[in-house]
């Protein structure tokens, strides 16, 4: 893939999300999980997307079982778990893995495009998060413990 609009990722319920319609959209692209020390973080991930979201803003959430177990369910159960206790609203995709042999597409583009600290490609735990700007270019990079909250300014920037 050479362009963040050729991919594609698998939705709950076997249906494709195009990324093609995200032209011209700024994203946050984030790997979840609901049972990890950072899910608080999808208040503050709802709370950027409810404030920006009618600037063309969207995140889409990723959810991985890579990290310590910590998202065991199923995609329904994720859903669910996301809905009843932080508000999501933004896409959540099904369930995948972010590094090793069966990388889904997407965070295979995006650690190509953005090396982590050191130029490590690999996602190191789960809410890493990639923001893409309007031209489908990876801006910006953040690890695990920083928070929505801290990314709003650079998320504002693009906007």
């Amino acid at each position: 893939m050479t362009s963040f609009y050729e991919l594609k990722a698998e939705l709950p319920g076997s249906k494709t999300y195009d990324f093609e319609q995200l032209k011209g959209k700024v994203v946050l692209v984030v790997n979840v999980a609901s049972k990890c020390g950072f899910t608080p973080q999808y208040k503050g991930l709802q709370a950027l997307y409810d404030k920006y979201k009618d600037r063309d803003f969207l995140i889409l959430g990723f959810p991985c079982n890579q990290f310590g177990g910590q998202e065991p369910g199923d995609d329904e159960a994720i859903g669910q778990f996301c809905q009843l206790n932080h508000g999501v609203t933004f896409p959540l995709m099904k369930k995948s893995d972010v590094n090793g042999d069966n990388t889904n597409a997407v965070f295979k583009w995006l650690k190509n495009e953005k090396a982590g600290l050191l130029g490590m490609t690999r996602i190191k735990w789960n809410f890493e998060k990639f923001l893409v700007d309007r031209n489908g270019k990876v801006v910006n990079r953040w690890a695990s413990t920083t928070t929505p909250e801290a990314i709003d300014a650079e998320v504002a920037k693009f906007l």
